[in-house]
C-alpha cells in the first residue's frame, strides 16, 4: 500500500485545515519540548497565526525535566527560538524526587501539572502538542500488544482533556519527515534527546520495529488509517451503548445502578462490555475507567449465570438481584475523609458527586453517610429505601454545625445546598 500523504504544510489552506479545531480560540499554549517534532509545531502555528486577520495569542511552554544536563541549554533554544518568531515563552522546570521506575510516566504527568498551571495563570484554555503520524502508529502497537479493545486502539484523540489541561494534536495525520523539513526550512537545529532512542523504554522498542514491520506492509500510515477506522466504530459502539444505557440502566440517589437483566442478556458482547462499564465507572468512583479485562470477565460471569452471590469489581459490589444486576459503591479504605464546604464553593466527593454550597456558612461539612438506619433515611426521604446496603453506607450526607442533615445522596433538604451525581 502506498504511503498515505499528509496535510499541505506550505499552503495557507493546509495550515487553516491544520489548526481548524482551535481556530476561535483567543490564546493557544504550544508544549514545545525542542525537537524537530515541536520546533515545527511551533513554526507551523506562528506561521498560520501571522495569516489571520484576528491572530490568536500563541505562548509556549518548555519544560526541563531536571533529568539531564542539556535540558536546560535546550529549554533557552527554545526560547531564543520563540523570541525570533516573535512568540511568548515560559521556562517551567520539574524540581524534587525523581522516581525509580515508571520514570516517563512520571515526568509526563509532572509535565502537564506545570504546563496546565502556567496556562491558567495566562489565561490560556487549551494546550497544543506535536504528536505525529508515527507516534499515534507506536501507541497502537503498544495497546495492541497490552490487550486494549477497540476504544484503546483509536489510538490517540485529535482533542482530548489530559490532567486537567484541554489537548489538542493538530499533527496526528503528518508524517516526522515533513516536520523535519519544515525545521530545517526555518534555519533551526533541533535538540537530540536521548532518551527517544533508549530501548530500555517500551514506545522505543516499538519505534525500533518500525520498520521491519513497515517491510511487511504495516507502516506508520496503515497503522493511522487502522487507528481512524478504529474511532470510527468506537463512536459508533458508543452512540449504542448510550441509547442501551438509558433504556436499561436506572441510577439512584444514592450513586447505585440497577441494570435489567434480561435486555442486558440480549445485548451484543461489545454493547453489553461498554454499558457494564460506564456503569462500574459512574458508582465506583472511576477508579480505573480503562481496565477492560475486568470488565469483560464480570460481563461473562453474568452471561453464563456463574456470577457469585456478590462480587467486587473496580470498587462496586455487583449482585443479581430479581430481574436485575444491582451496581453499589464498595464500602473500605478508599473512601473521602469527612470535608468541609468552602462557602459559595463546590467539592466533587468520591468522584461520584458533586456538592455546591450556595451559602455563605463556613460551617458545612460533607462525610460518609455509613450506617444510618434505613427508617431514618426514610423520615428524610418520605418514602422506603430499596438501595443495596452498600449504597447507604458509602452515600455522602453533608450536616451543618449543629448535626442537622442538610442533603443525603442526591437529595437535598435545604436551599443552601445543591448536590448533583456525575454521569459523565
Amino acid at each position: 500500500m502506498p504511503a498515505r500523504l499528509g496535510p499541505d504544510l506550505d499552503s495557507e489552506g493546509g495550515l487553516a485545515a491544520l489548526f481548524a479545531a482551535v481556530a476561535d480560540a483567543p490564546a493557544i499554549g504550544l508544549a514545545v519540548s525542542g525537537g524537530a517534532d515541536s520546533l515545527a509545531l511551533l513554526v507551523l502555528a506562528q506561521r498560520w497565526a501571522t495569516s489571520l486577520a484576528k491572530p490568536p495569542r500563541l505562548h509556549v511552554y518548555s519544560v526541563d525535566h531536571g533529568l539531564r544536563p542539556e535540558a536546560e541549554a535546550e529549554v533557552a533554544m527554545v526560547l531564543a527560538a520563540c523570541q525570533s518568531l516573535g512568540v511568548a515563552g515560559t521556562a517551567l522546570r520539574w524540581d524534587g524526587d525523581k522516581p525509580q521506575s515508571g520514570l516517563q510516566e512520571a515526568a509526563r504527568l509532572a509535565r502537564y501539572r506545570l504546563i496546565g498551571a502556567a496556562m491558567k495563570s495566562d489565561g490560556v484554555a487549551v494546550l497544543l502538542t506535536a504528536h505525529h503520524r508515527n507516534d499515534q502508529a507506536e501507541t497502537v502497537l503498544m495497546r495492541l500488544a497490552h490487550g486494549s479493545g477497540i476504544e484503546g486502539l483509536k489510538g490517540m484523540a485529535p482533542m482530548a482533556q489530559v490532567e486537567g489541561v484541554r489537548l489538542h494534536r493538530p499533527l496526528l495525520d503528518v508524517p516526522p519527515d515533513a516536520l523535519l523539513s519544515v525545521v530545517e526550512a526555518a534555519g533551526l537545529e533541533p535538540a537530540a534527546d536521548p532518551s527517544n532512542v533508549d530501548p530500555h523504554y517500551e514506545r522505543v522498542r516499538w519505534r525500533q520495529a518500525m520498520p521491519g514491520l513497515s517491510k511487511l506492509g504495516l507502516d506508520a500510515a496503515t497503522l493511522a488509517l487502522f487507528a481512524a477506522r478504529m474511532s470510527e466504530a468506537d463512536a459508533a459502539i458508543a452512540q449504542m451503548a448510550e441509547a442501551c444505557f438509558s433504556e436499561i440502566v436506572r441510577l439512584d440517589g444514592f450513586g447505585s445502578a440497577r441494570i435489567e437483566l434480561l435486555p442486558f442478556m440480549g445485548l451484543s458482547a461489545a454493547i453489553a462490555t461498554r454499558v457494564l462499564s460506564r456503569v462500574l465507572n459512574i458508582v465506583g468512583g472511576r477508579q480505573k475507567p480503562r481496565a477492560l479485562g475486568q470488565v469483560e470477565r464480570l460481563r461473562e460471569s453474568i452471561a453464563n449465570d456463574d456470577l457469585p452471590r456478590s462480587t467486587t469489581v473496580l470498587g462496586c459490589v455487583v449482585r443479581i438481584k430479581g430481574d436485575a444486576i444491582a451496581v453499589a459503591r464498595e464500602p473500605g479504605r478508599s473512601l473521602p475523609p469527612d470535608a468541609l464546604l468552602h462557602p459559595r464553593g463546590e467539592l466533587v466527593w468520591d468522584e461520584r458527586f458533586r456538592i455546591i454550597n450556595g451559602s455563605d456558612d463556613k460551617t458545612l461539612t460533607a462525610s460518609v453517610a455509613d450506617y444510618l438506619p434505613r427508617h431514618r433515611l426514610e423520615d428524610f426521604l418520605g418514602f422506603k429505601v430499596t438501595a443495596p446496603a452498600e449504597a447507604i453506607r458509602t452515600a455522602p450526607i453533608v450536616r451543618d454545625a449543629e448535626g442537622g442533615v442538610l442533603s443525603l445522596g442526591g437529595w437535598s433538604f435545604d436551599e443552601r445546598i445543591t448536590v448533583q451525581l456525575l454521569i459523565d
